[in-house]
C-alpha cells in the first residue's frame, strides 16, 4: 500500500460523514497493511473472519488498478476508487419489474375518473386500473395485485406520497386545498 493510499483510508476512517461500513473496510485494509493476520483484525476490530478475508482479497485485486490511478497524479480519483473499492457491490436478484416512471403513470391514471377512460364503473378496482394500464401501454403486464400494492403504498412509498397529494388537490369536492395529510 502506498503512502497516498494510506493517507486516503485514514482521511475516510477521520471524517465524521464517512458511512461506518467504509470506515470498518478502511480500518481493516489499513491493519493489514501493517501486517497484522486475519486472526488478529478479527479480535481487534470485532468482525468476523470471512469479511477481513473478503476485504483483503478485494484490495488485494484492486492493487493495480489504484497503482494505476494513483499514477494518474489526481488524488480525488484515488479517493473515489478506494471508496468505490470499498462500497458493498451489486446483489443478485431479480431487477425491480416496474419502473418509478410506470409506477407514477399508474398512480396518474388512479387520480383519473374511470368515466374519463371509458370504463362502465364509477370508483377504479385494481382490477380495471391493470386493465387500463396495459390498455394505455404503460406496462406490458400487470397483476391487479401489484396494482393494490402500489395503491397502498408498498412500493415506492415516498413517490406515492407525493401523487397523491398532488392528486387531492384534484378532488371534485371541498375547496380544491390539499388536506393537511396530503391525503
Amino acid at each position: 500500500m502506498s503512502p497516498l493510499q494510506q493517507d486516503v483510508l485514514q482521511q475516510l476512517e477521520r471524517r465524521a460523514t464517512s458511512p461506518q461500513r467504509l470506515v470498518r473496510r478502511g480500518k481493516i485494509i489499513l491493519a493489514a497493511a501493517t501486517g497484522a493476520t486475519n486472526t488478529k483484525i478479527t479480535q481487534d476490530l470485532h468482525v468476523d473472519y470471512d469479511t477481513v478475508r473478503l476485504w483483503r482479497e478485494r484490495w488485494r485485486a484492486a492493487e493495480a488498478r489504484l497503482q494505476t490511478i494513483e499514477a494518474t497524479g489526481k488524488p480525488k480519483l484515488l479517493k473515489q476508487a478506494i471508496e468505490g473499492l470499498l462500497t458493498d457491490e451489486q446483489r443478485p436478484g431479480a431487477p425491480a419489474t416496474f419502473t418509478l416512471e410506470q409506477f407514477m403513470q399508474i398512480m396518474a391514471l388512479a387520480c383519473e375518473t374511470p368515466a374519463e377512460a371509458d370504463r362502465p364503473v364509477s370508483t377504479w378496482t385494481p382490477r380495471e386500473l391493470a386493465e387500463e394500464a396495459v390498455k394505455r401501454g404503460i406496462v406490458k403486464q400487470i397483476s391487479p395485485r401489484t396494482v393494490e400494492r402500489f395503491l397502498k403504498g408498498e412500493r415506492f412509498a415516498a413517490a406515492s406520497q407525493a401523487v397523491l397529494a398532488h392528486s387531492s388537490s384534484r378532488r371534485p369536492h371541498g375547496s380544491g386545498r390539499a388536506d393537511p395529510h396530503g391525503l
